[in-house]
């Protein structure tokens, strides 16, 4: 199976979250072949939850939790994650709602 690169990722995921009215910005830019991506969705409340791309226990490449919490703790674990790899790209998305569309079809798979 073809792999993406990360910036293509990248930029058609902001495009789908543009699409959707959900404001999200690209706060870190890695690798453009293979950099790995982080998501901040940030509900504007001073929470914040930080998602990484994993696979689960079926070798399925699945979407999981990093961090959440404090907007202040959050961004210190993504500063640390990009410290140890700065080839990481991070996107904060911005929604009241906590949408992230992470679990979109072609985002979850």
């Amino acid at each position: 199976m073809t792999r993406l690169t990360s910036e293509f990722w990248v930029h058609a995921y902001l495009t789908r979250l543009r699409l959707a009215d959900i404001p999200a910005f690209v706060t870190a830019k890695g690798d453009a072949t293979a950099g790995s991506v982080m998501v901040k969705q940030n509900p504007l409340n001073g929470q914040a939850v930080a998602y990484q791309r994993s696979y689960d226990l079926d070798g399925k490449r699945v979407w999981m939790v990093l961090v959440e919490g404090a907007d202040a703790v959050v961004e210190a674990t993504l500063a640390r994650q990009r410290a140890m790899d700065p080839d990481i790209w991070i996107i904060e998305v911005e929604d009241r709602d906590g949408r992230h569309l992470l679990d979109a079809p072609g985002f979850s798979d």
